[in-house]
């Protein structure tokens, strides 16, 4: 196994439910139009809303990047359950500030955005069930955001949160070809056969809240198990007194609504914001 030693080591059902709440273009016409169209989040930083399709499915997301700057490494972001809502949109654009052409992927279709756990739940569940169908949505936003011009696509990654951690892991598990996954207090059993030894392609981090009572021992056991015995090169990192959905500022609050056992934890979000970006420099290099 080749593993990953951290940066900064801090002391299938329910996952998405303790997920945070808030409220096809032909190449896009090419990045010279995301520019005029998109919003200048600062004196560099383009956001453009990004339209493309599979053939029978149209989705509906959102990307940005550094305006002047060319070969970038692209980094697809699956959100929480709930779709491309403003939390996704501000790690897209955290993203594109470090200098990737970030791009949210909108697994559900149409742009759909929920804060009902009921309706996050039914649009989400489907692709717990099946990895494949996840595949499927997770390759038409990756074979989109090889059409723009200013990307690099030979260093693509993917990063998830909740629900869109789960999916990153399972695309690295079936093989996709990505230079790395990187998940924050995502699922780790992701309801697949154990990936055979030389299947996985991608580097994997894991940032897990060791106080995720979401995710049962068992599974942070069993997915180690199984990253060793696939040989894959991993990094599995817990934060003490984490617990689920502790990245996102708002999740306490969520919780409180909705009894649910989450918390934002500062310490942790900003210490798997620093190994995410080691990471992707590591990548990327």
């Amino acid at each position: 196994m080749k593993f990953y030693v951290p940066h900064f080591i801090a002391a299938f059902t329910i996952i998405a439910m303790s997920c945070n709440t808030q409220s096809s273009n032909k190449n896009a016409d090419a990045d010279s139009m995301h520019a005029a169209a998109g919003e200048a989040a600062s004196d560099s930083l383009f956001t453009t809303e990004v339209t493309y399709s599979d053939g029978s499915k149209n989705y509906k997301s959102f990307a940005a990047y550094k305006n002047g700057v060319s070969n970038m490494p692209v980094v697809l972001v699956v959100p929480e359950w709930w779709g491309v809502n403003d939390y996704t949109k501000t790690r897209v654009k955290q993203l594109a500030e470090l200098g990737y052409y970030a791009m949210a992927v909108d697994m559900y279709g149409d742009g759909k955005v929920t804060e009902s756990p009921d309706s996050a739940g039914a649009w989400a569940t489907p692709f717990y069930k099946d990895a494949q169908l996840a595949k499927n949505n997770f390759n038409a936003a990756l074979i989109k955001s090889k059409t723009f011009t200013n990307v690099d696509t030979s260093k693509i990654a993917a990063i998830g949160y909740c629900f869109g951690g789960g999916m990153v892991l399972n695309m690295a598990r079936l093989g996709e070809n990505l230079d790395g996954v990187a998940s924050f207090h995502g699922s780790l059993n992701g309801n697949l056969p154990p990936a055979p030894k030389g299947s996985i392609k991608a580097a994997i981090l894991v940032c897990h809240g060791n106080a995720d009572s979401m995710v049962p021992e068992k599974d942070v056991s069993n997915f180690k198990k199984e990253m060793d015995n696939a040989g894959a090169d991993y990094s599995f990192i817990g934060y003490d007194n984490a617990k689920h959905a502790f990245t996102n500022p708002q999740s306490t609050a969520v919780g409180e609504k909705y009894n649910l056992d989450i918390a934002y934890n500062a310490a942790a979000d900003q210490a798997s914001w620093k190994e995410l970006q080691f990471f992707l420099q590591r990548i990327f290099q």
